[in-house]
């Protein structure tokens, strides 16, 4: 795997549910609507309450891109034909053959509907067979139960807490729960827990 061409790279991934594509100026408006729902960032570090708080958080994903940090997406559902949502491969490391999908967030209406779950199969089968990883992260609060869950559900081991781990933007100490994938662990994952989607 040539890993200097990633960030120039458009990486598209679908399947007959959702599409990844690479978050781009165009969505800002398209995602607005679903930013905005309050809930969506009650355990996470950035806190968006108004649309200045969305455009800062926006800018912030796309210089993380430029600057080769972190490759973000836009969710798009093909059942509805609407965006409505986005994550994140983060704090990438080829060098270790490491990379974190997180920054997630979608829209209210399909949490436990099993959208999630397409991206996720998508985002870890390209990681670990095109991409050739050893380890792709998850984390998430120790308060967000129904992140953990979701986390477990898919399975991913946890592996512990970092108490004390980061600061919210709102103030709040956050301890952090990591859980994570190896690529020896891929192929039964794959063809057990997401054996409905490969």
């Amino acid at each position: 795997m040539n890993y200097d061409t990633f960030f120039d790279t458009p990486i598209i991934l679908e399947d007959a549910l959702v599409r990844l594509e690479p978050l781009e100026e165009k969505h800002y408006d398209l995602l607005l609507p679903v930013a905005m729902h309050k809930m969506l960032w009650e355990f996470t570090g950035a806190k968006v309450n108004s649309e200045a708080d969305y455009k800062r958080y926006f800018d912030t994903a796309l210089l993380e891109k430029k600057n080769k940090k972190a490759y973000p997406f836009a969710y798009f559902n093909k059942q509805t034909g609407q965006y409505v949502g986005c994550t994140r491969y983060g704090n990438i490391d080829f060098p270790n053959k490491r990379i974190e999908i997180g920054w997630t967030w979608l829209d209210p209406s399909l949490h436990g509907k099993g959208f999630n779950k397409h991206c996720k199969f998508l985002l870890l089968s390209y990681g670990f067979e095109q991409l050739q990883l050893n380890r792709i992260e998850l984390k998430t609060s120790h308060l967000n139960l129904r992140s953990q869950k979701a986390m477990r559900k898919i399975g991913a081991v946890q592996e512990g807490t970092l108490r004390r781990h980061s600061i919210n933007e709102d103030g709040l100490v956050r301890d952090t729960m990591y859980f994570s994938f190896i690529a020896e662990e891929w192929p039964e994952i794959k063809e057990t827990i997401f054996k409905d989607l490969g």
